[in-house]
Protein backbone atom coordinates (compact mmCIF):
# COMPACT_ATOMS: atom_id res chain seq x y z
CA UNK A 1 0.00 0.00 0.00
CA UNK A 2 1.34 3.55 -0.69
CA UNK A 3 1.56 5.39 2.19
CA UNK A 4 -0.66 8.70 2.55
CA UNK A 5 2.08 11.00 2.16
CA UNK A 6 2.62 9.65 -1.21
CA UNK A 7 -0.34 10.01 -2.64
CA UNK A 8 -2.18 12.46 -4.76
CA UNK A 9 -4.51 14.63 -3.43
CA UNK A 10 -7.41 14.85 -5.51
CA UNK A 11 -9.89 17.57 -6.60
CA UNK A 12 -13.12 17.74 -4.32
CA UNK A 13 -16.15 18.57 -6.04
CA UNK A 14 -19.65 18.66 -4.87
CA UNK A 15 -21.24 15.18 -4.59
CA UNK A 16 -17.61 13.38 -3.95
CA UNK A 17 -18.23 10.55 -1.42
CA UNK A 18 -17.16 11.14 2.54
CA UNK A 19 -14.66 8.72 3.57
CA UNK A 20 -16.70 5.59 4.94
CA UNK A 21 -16.39 4.49 8.63
CA UNK A 22 -14.41 1.21 6.50
CA UNK A 23 -11.77 3.81 4.91
CA UNK A 24 -11.42 5.72 7.85
CA UNK A 25 -10.35 2.49 10.30
CA UNK A 26 -7.47 2.13 7.57
CA UNK A 27 -6.76 5.21 7.07
CA UNK A 28 -6.45 6.38 10.43
CA UNK A 29 -3.62 4.53 11.95
CA UNK A 30 -1.32 6.24 9.50
CA UNK A 31 -2.04 9.88 11.11
CA UNK A 32 -2.72 8.36 14.84
CA UNK A 33 -1.68 12.44 16.37
CA UNK A 34 -4.30 13.43 14.44
CA UNK A 35 -7.86 13.50 16.17
CA UNK A 36 -11.50 13.46 14.40
CA UNK A 37 -14.05 15.72 15.72
CA UNK A 38 -17.08 17.35 14.95
CA UNK A 39 -17.83 20.62 14.53
CA UNK A 40 -20.88 21.69 12.55
CA UNK A 41 -22.41 18.56 11.88
CA UNK A 42 -19.02 17.72 9.90
CA UNK A 43 -16.19 15.47 10.81
CA UNK A 44 -12.79 17.04 10.41
CA UNK A 45 -9.21 15.70 11.27
CA UNK A 46 -7.33 18.10 14.10
CA UNK A 47 -3.88 17.82 15.43
CA UNK A 48 -1.88 20.54 17.58
CA UNK A 49 1.84 21.06 16.90
CA UNK A 50 3.64 22.06 19.86
CA UNK A 51 6.83 24.68 18.86
CA UNK A 52 9.45 26.47 21.50
CA UNK A 53 8.53 29.74 20.33
CA UNK A 54 5.98 31.95 17.71
CA UNK A 55 9.12 31.66 15.17
CA UNK A 56 9.09 28.44 15.01
CA UNK A 57 4.73 28.18 14.80
CA UNK A 58 4.89 30.83 12.45
CA UNK A 59 7.51 28.76 10.09
CA UNK A 60 5.56 25.78 10.41
CA UNK A 61 2.57 27.54 9.06
CA UNK A 62 4.32 28.89 6.37
CA UNK A 63 5.16 25.33 5.16
CA UNK A 64 1.75 24.04 5.71
CA UNK A 65 0.49 26.82 3.57
CA UNK A 66 2.60 26.17 1.01
CA UNK A 67 1.80 22.09 0.86
CA UNK A 68 -1.48 23.57 0.28
CA UNK A 69 -1.35 26.49 -2.35
CA UNK A 70 0.91 23.25 -4.11
CA UNK A 71 -2.21 20.63 -3.55
CA UNK A 72 -5.10 23.41 -4.17
CA UNK A 73 -6.54 21.95 -0.82
CA UNK A 74 -6.56 24.70 2.27
CA UNK A 75 -6.82 23.75 6.15
CA UNK A 76 -7.72 26.13 8.75
CA UNK A 77 -4.46 26.97 10.84
CA UNK A 78 -4.67 28.46 13.85
CA UNK A 79 -0.68 30.17 15.24
CA UNK A 80 -0.10 30.73 18.58
CA UNK A 81 2.81 31.44 20.86
CA UNK A 82 4.62 27.61 20.45
CA UNK A 83 1.64 26.10 19.06
CA UNK A 84 0.07 25.48 15.42
CA UNK A 85 -3.32 23.67 15.31
CA UNK A 86 -4.10 22.45 11.65
CA UNK A 87 -7.85 21.34 10.90
CA UNK A 88 -8.27 19.79 7.81
CA UNK A 89 -11.86 19.33 5.57
CA UNK A 90 -13.53 19.32 2.84
CA UNK A 91 -15.80 22.30 2.65
CA UNK A 92 -17.36 21.44 -0.89
CA UNK A 93 -18.60 17.83 0.93
CA UNK A 94 -18.97 18.94 4.14
CA UNK A 95 -17.12 16.70 5.65
CA UNK A 96 -14.15 14.19 5.79
CA UNK A 97 -12.31 12.99 1.93
CA UNK A 98 -9.36 11.06 1.38
CA UNK A 99 -7.52 14.00 0.58
CA UNK A 100 -7.97 15.61 3.83
CA UNK A 101 -5.47 12.46 5.57
CA UNK A 102 -3.18 12.47 2.61
CA UNK A 103 -3.15 16.40 3.74
CA UNK A 104 -2.47 15.37 7.40
CA UNK A 105 -0.27 12.87 6.33
CA UNK A 106 1.92 15.48 4.45
CA UNK A 107 1.72 17.63 6.93
CA UNK A 108 3.04 15.52 9.43
CA UNK A 109 6.11 15.02 6.92
CA UNK A 110 6.58 18.77 7.75
CA UNK A 111 8.40 18.47 10.96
Amino acid sequence: MIELKDRTCEACRVGAPLVTPEEIAELKPQIPDWEILELDGMQRLVRTFKFGNFREALDFTMKVGEIAEDQGHHPTITTEWGKVTVTWWSRKIKGLHVSDFIMAARTDDLL
